[in-house]
């Protein structure tokens, strides 16, 4: 299953970054967010791990996988089945950058979790693109 969306921001490209991976602030502004935990010290940085809580599903801890400073980071969540793994990368343009968000689910039980979530992830990743969008914005 793979998801994605692209939403351009009209920021400069260093504020995007800052709240793109600012994410213990996530909850305040972003709906689809109901709790972050830092699980360790220090910013965040490859091999990092973040529990996330997101409303109507369970707590997930997230490892990233990839880090590449002011441009992009992905991590990755596996349980029970289903490996997930989200991707967040800023393409600089004339007037700010593009923000593209991609989630992509693979394992036995990623066609079954596909289908029942593929509205609600489908969703939760346009919002948190456009509350990324609004927060740099404003």
């Amino acid at each position: 299953m793979h998801f994605e969306t692209t939403i351009d921001i009209d920021a400069p490209l260093e504020r995007i970054w800052r709240v793109m991976t600012d994410i213990a602030r996530w909850p305040a502004f972003m709906p689809t967010v109901t709790s972050v935990e830092r699980l360790g010290d220090g910013p965040l940085a490859l091999g990092g791990r973040i529990r996330i809580k997101q409303p109507g599903l369970p707590a997930l801890v997230w490892r990233v996988t990839e880090f590449d400073e002011g441009s992009s980071f992905g991590w990755r969540s596996a349980g029970a089945g289903l490996t997930t793994v989200a991707g967040h990368t800023l393409t600089p343009r004339a007037a700010g950058a593009s923000l593209r968000l991609t989630i992509d689910q693979s394992g036995p039980a990623a066609p079954l979790i596909g289908l029942l979530t593929k509205g609600r992830t489908t969703r939760y990743v346009r919002t948190e693109a456009e509350s990324i969008k609004r927060r740099c914005e404003r």
